[in-house]
This record gives C-alpha cells, structure tokens and sequence, in this order.
C-alpha cells in the first residue's frame, strides 16, 4: 500500500501518550519586543472565540501599549511574584492551574529558571507537567534563549544569557511559529519607547537584530525541514525534497583533501545546506603514515565546519560511482561536489572514468567539478582580501548627473514587502493592520490595491484607510478593473498599501505588471506596502514547482525583493493553514477539497514554509553583508566569480538560466548566459528573445552564436566562457557535456541534473 509505514512499539507508546497530554505551542522571536506575547495573545482570545476556555499565567506585558491592549477579558490566574537581584520576577502557581483545569494556558518566558523553592527548577519542567495533566500550553521564547543558538548569538553579538532551554525542546511542540520582525521595526518601536524593561543595550544594535533575526529564521527553517522530512518518509517518498540543500564531497587522503572539505562547505553555507564529507578505501589495506595523516586532517576539518563524514569500501575502481550515487540516495543528497578527472584517455578507457559513471546514474543529483588552479595561482580558497582596498577619499566636485541621481534617490519612496509561503497566511491582513498603525500617527496612508478574496477578518482590517477606486480598461469587449497608478500619483499620498505584486495587468495597460506600477509610485517618492507569495519569486520557479508539481506563471523579478528597504515575512504552520482552510477563510467552501488536496496538502505547504523561511534568512544576510559585517552566518566567499551559463536548444533554458542568477546572486558574482544553436538568429527568434528577457530582468548578459554542427557547441563554450574569464560554468547534461569537460578543466563546471525526472515525482517508492 503506497505510503503505509508500520509503526514501532516505541512510536506506538508515544502516539498514546500524546493522546493523554496536552499540546505545546511555541512562538520564536530574534529579540524581545519582537511581537512573541502580542501574538499569543491574540490568538487566546481567537480561542476564547471559539468556545475554548483560556487562561493566562505569568505574562509580561513590560506596560507595552499594544500588548496592553491584548489581555482584553482574558481571564488571569495570580502568578507568583518574587524578586531576584532586586527585579521582580513571575513563576507559574501550578497548583492554581491545575485546581482552575483550563483547556489552554498562555505563560512567557519559556527560558525563565523559577525560585529556588518552587516546585520545579525551570518554567519548562512547569510545562511539562502541565502538559501531563492534559493541560495545552502556548508559550513564547528569543532565539537566543534555545541552546542550539546560544553560543552563535554569544560568539556574532556578544550577548550574554543566563539560562537557556535544551536542544530538543522544539521537537516538544506541536507547532512552532516564528514572528519575524525586521531591524526596522525594533528600531522604531524602541524610539517610539514601546520596548520598556529591556536593559541590554547591545541587543538593540542595528547590525545584531539582524544576525539574531537570520538565526531565527535559520532555526526554524531547520526545525521545518525536519517535519518534512520525517512526512515524506511516512508518505513512502524517497529523494530530496527540493526545499533545501544537502552538499557530498568526495575526496581523498591526499593533500588537496581539506581544499575539497573547504570549498565544499562554503558551497553548503551560500546554499543554506548541509555537508556530507565521503572517501572510499579499502579497509583491509593499512594506511600509509601520510595517508594516515590526511585523514586525521580531513575528520578534524569536517568536524570544525559542522559536516559529516564516512568512510565507503572501495572494492574496484569501476564500482566508485556506484558506491557514491548510493550514499548520495540514501542521504538525500542534491550535489556531488568532486576534482576534475586527472586521468589520460587511455586510463580513463582501461580503467573507466567516475565522473562519466556518475553522469549515467545521477538523474536527479547535480554533480559540481571544482578545477585545480592551486599549483597555477595558489592557494585560491581564502585570499587575504574579498575586494582590493579602498583607495582613501578625496574631495571630488559631482556632476550634474550625479547630483540629480543623488536626488532622485533621495526622493523615492521607501519600500516594504510582507512576504508569505502561501495563499492564507496573513499578509494582507497585516499590511491593513500597519496602515491602520501608521494611521493614527497622522500619516497619509491610502489602499492603492487590495484584494480581500472574500475574507471577513482582512475585510474588517480596512478600518479607516480610504480605497483609492480602480481604473476601468476596455479589453476583448469587456471592462476589466487595475490599479489607478495616475490618481495615486497624482493625490500623493505618504504611504499606498498594494496587494499581490506578481500579478499581470489587464492588456493595454500602462504597465505589463504590477510590479512595474509600483516602482513607479516609489519614483514619484510615494512610500509602497506590498504583499508577494514566495512561489511568486522568479529563481525559485523550478524549486516551486518540483515541490507542489505546479508551474506558477505569474512572476517577480528577484531584485524586487532587493529593492525593498525592508522584506518581513508572515509565518504559519502548515496544520493552522489548513485548519483556516477548512474554515473557510482563505477561499469559498466549494473549493477546499480541491485546495487541500493540490496546492494546500501538508508536504507542500512545509516545504513551500522552509523555501520562504530561507529566502529571507539569505535576504536579511546580504542586508548584513552589504554592511560590510564580518559576522554573516553564511561565512565569507572571498573569491572573484564569474558564473557563465552555457545552453542549447535541446537543454531547459529558462531553468538554467534562474539557475545561473540563483548562483551568481549568493556568490556576488557576474553572470553570462550565451545560447549556441544551429541556425540563424531568426530562426530562433521567439525562443531567442524570451530568454534574453528573462537573462536581462535577472541582471545577467546575453549573447547568442550560431554553429554549423553539434559538435562544434562544446568548443565554442568553452571558448566563450574562457574569454569571459569564467570561474564556473553552468551546463546542461547532454552528450556534449563530456566533452566540454575535457576543454574546461581550468573552471568549476556545474552539470544540472535532468529536471524531467522530478516531474514525475513526489519520487514515490511503489
């Protein structure tokens, strides 16, 4: 039976005892002030709502207005207080919840360490008993404050904490949910004095709530990814799930052994993945004592950089590739990360070549060659510098142009973007509630766009903001309706709220995309809320649709969300989403079977949720890194690249190419995408200009050349990217891939696995 996985006795006895204890709900923030006990509250009173009786129990507002606001009639059980280095602390009156038996408790503070004579050392061990007396607890807790991250944010910030709570406390919970709150925020909630009671002061610099906002992010994606994991297995599916990266070097006991290990682990870190580090030996051989003293440099390496490593059997050389692609299987890996064949064609024909072995049996893994430039250049890995020194300043008069540029910029508006995982999770709604905010300070704020979908909560969030009505477009004998990007102009408001950015104009329009009208508003020096779903991203389309089996068509270019001052994005566990689903209020009733049975089933919106989480733990690190920090979580990529993106007309451009950007956006490096076909330009005019669109609005080159056969495609590649002063070449897998290998093994080369194979998967194990 597909999908069937028999249970252990183990699973068993656990599915039991949770059918006894209560359900643990964790909200995460990077800091406190973060919006963690304003949400919780919330959602006690959503639950009152519903019939379910809710108490809290030591919960600190720290007199903060809007989560003053929050305790509403929610009913309160007396916490008792105590003092502790003459600051008045809270613990939880067990024996008062235990005796009021409420369905739900909200309490703060999960890392609080309680009295001395209390009942229980830690707050957790409280919730842990409430839990056992079928008591559900919704709680809240800082990054900094969970073990796991605790000596990063100490070694990035400095910050000192004086208890935390174990590794395994958000296995635990039922759901986890962070609240992501940008630097910006923090910033102007603490200048507007709504963050009383927080007395370091080094939490509130700039450049730590950005490196404490991407650990959270980082957290949770890891804590997701988990859940999805551990889904697909209880679907019966096998093979990566296309959410995240899991990075395989192969080497060996030799002294570019730790070269591999290095370059492997920064692929890992750009790429938000994890490091699987393999060498195959014959273990019935003793090492030699340099052999012997390789490997003790390579486990010594990969264990400082976080990887994991293991010995294979080597049995024969022809088995190599075999032995590779089945730890790769087994680990889910996504990219092998190997050196060039240094072999002559007469070994390679006598004793077989690896990497050709690997290209026959890896229909779903990339294989990444790194070229060995060491004995030209030396040591390339980590160079002294990442850009050659600044030249000191001197005075220099502006010209007019440079002037007017300045201007101009300074004249834009100011960007933010609500970003989501899917349909349902709140971004319109927020931005409503911002508008509503900025409101009542006096500001201008009007809804340029919005689309509520029929959803009475986003609908009564309207409260006081005026719509600017819609412009009417004849189109096909039919009047359609669009923004009115000339009124919004021309009222000038300070801020315009815009939904759904991604979506395409009305034919005829000013403007293909809304997008586009956005940028305009901002020229005109308009400030933009907007929403955008994260499957809506450009780069990401190929990911998206290897995960849900659907090609999103409507798109935004990358740079969008770089444009943005600031990107925030609205989290929610996939279980709440469907549950809203179900109810009702994301869409109409007649269509939430076929929701939650497509686009809305539980694998894709956890993958769907750790794509987003990622893509902005990557957005807030390039903000970080453009602050010239040296504290990016991500480490350095001290090294000049230049990605170059090889295609054909029998290779998936478009995907290649988001590829290609995807790449050479995490590296900082140029990029170039040549097309090399038979034929004439004109013959392949329409493939020819949607390509360099789509190049172009990536931020990349474009070139074309025509060859007279097929054979002659490798060298001209090879050619092309040389004279670019290529690093890396991106390819499809083809039959000239072989070789184009032989031509570029001065470069990195990058073979992309065969993407028909995922269109066929969930990879269902039958």
């Amino acid at each position: 039976m597909d999908g069937f996985k028999r249970k252990t006795p183990e699973e068993i006895l656990f599915s039991i005892s949770k059918l006894h204890r209560g359900s643990l709900k964790i909200y995460i923030g990077a800091v406190s002030g973060s919006g963690k006990t304003y949400h919780m509250l919330r959602e006690g009173h959503n639950l009152k709502q519903q019939g379910i009786d809710v108490v809290i129990c030591a919960v600190s507002t720290l007199q903060r207005p809007e989560t003053v606001e929050q305790l509403g009639d929610l009913e309160r059980v007396p916490s008792i207080h105590w003092i502790k280095d003459g600051v008045a602390q809270k613990d939880l009156n067990l024996d008062a919840i235990i005796e009021r038996n409420p369905e739900v408790v909200l309490v703060d503070g999960l890392a609080h360490l309680n009295r001395s004579s209390a009942s229980f050392p830690t707050r957790l061990e409280d919730i842990k008993f409430l839990l056992s007396n079928n008591i559900s607890v919704i709680t809240t807790v800082n990054v900094y404050e969970l073990e796991e991250a605790m000596e990063v944010a100490h070694k990035l910030t400095g910050i000192e904490v004086e208890h935390c709570v174990p590794s395994d406390t958000l296995e635990l919970a039922d759901e986890v949910r962070l609240i992501d709150a940008t630097p910006e925020m923090i910033l102007n909630r603490l200048e507007e004095g709504h963050l009383k009671g927080n007395k370091d002061s080094a939490l509130f610099k700039r450049g730590n709530l950005g490196v404490l906002r991407e650990l959270a992010l980082r957290l949770v994606a890891e804590d997701v990814n988990d859940s999805l994991e551990e889904h697909r297995e209880q679907m019966g599916f096998m093979g990566p799930s296309g959410a995240t990266e899991r990075i395989l070097v192969t080497t060996q006991y030799h002294w570019n052994g730790s070269i591999y290990v290095r370059r492997g682990q920064q692929i890992a870190k750009r790429l938000n993945g994890d490091l699987h580090v393999v060498t195959l030996r014959k273990f019935n051989k003793t090492l030699t004592k340099e052999a012997a003293a390789f490997r003790r440099s390579i486990m010594k390496l990969v264990e400082k950089v976080g990887g994991k490593f293991e010995e294979l059997p080597l049995r024969w050389r022809r088995s190599i590739a075999q032995t590779i692609v089945n730890y790769a299987i087994d680990h889910k890996v996504t990219r092998i990360v190997m050196g060039h064949s240094k072999q002559t064609k007469w070994q390679t024909f006598l004793q077989g070549s690896v990497i050709n072995g690997l290209l026959k049996r890896t229909k779903k893994i990339d294989v990444f060659l790194l070229a060995d430039r060491a004995s030209q250049e030396g040591e390339r890995i980590l160079p002294a510098h990442m850009h050659p020194l600044k030249e000191p300043y001197k005075y220099k008069r502006l010209s007019k142009q440079e002037v007017q540029a300045k201007i101009e910029k300074i004249k834009r508006g100011r960007f933010k973007v609500y970003i989501g995982a899917a349909p349902g999770v709140g971004k319109t709604y927020t931005m409503l509630r911002e508008g509503n905010d900025l409101l009542k300070k006096r500001i201008d704020v009007k809804i340029g766009l919005l689309e509520t979908h029929g959803r009475k909560e986003t609908l009564e969030q309207i409260g006081e903001l005026e719509i600017i009505p819609r412009s009417e477009i004849q189109y096909q004998g039919v009047r359609l309706e669009e923004m009115d990007t000339e009124s919004i102009i021309r009222l000038r408001p300070e801020v315009i709220l815009v939904d759904e950015l991604a979506h395409s104009n009305v034919p005829g329009s000013k403007n293909k995309k809304r997008y586009e009208d956005v940028l305009e508003i901002l020229e005109a020096g308009i400030s933009v809320i907007a929403t955008v779903n994260v499957q809506h991203l450009e780069s990401l389309n190929d990911a998206v649709e290897q995960i849900t089996g659907i090609r999103v068509r409507e798109t935004v270019p990358d740079s969008i969300l770089r444009a943005a001052d600031e990107v925030q994005l609205i989290d929610v566990a996939p279980i709440a989403l469907q549950l809203r689903m179900r109810e009702g209020k994301i869409y109409a009733m007649a269509k939430v079977d076929q929701a939650l049975n497509n686009f809305f089933k539980t694998g894709n919106l956890i993958a769907l949720r750790e794509l987003a989480l990622r893509e902005i733990a990557d957005d807030v690190d390039e903000r970080l890194e453009s602050m010239e920090r040296k504290s990016s979580l991500r480490g350095p990529w001290r090294r000049q690249e230049v990605i170059y993106v090889c295609v054909t007309e029998i290779s998936q451009a478009d995907r290649l190419i988001r590829r290609g950007f995807r790449i050479a956006h995490r590296l900082k490096a140029t990029w170039h995408v040549s097309f090399i076909a038979m034929g004439s330009a004109d013959e392949w005019s329409q493939k020819l200009d949607a390509l360099e669109t789509l190049t172009v609005r990536l931020g990349g080159e474009f070139s074309y050349q025509e060859v007279a056969g097929r054979r002659q495609i490798p060298y001209v590649f090879a050619s092309k990217a040389s004279e670019a002063g290529a690093t890396q070449i991106i390819v499809w897998k083809d039959a000239g891939v072989k070789k184009l290998l032989q031509l570029a093994n001065h470069m990195d080369v990058l073979i992309v696995a065969d993407y028909d194979s995922w269109k066929s998967s969930g990879n269902k194990v039958k």
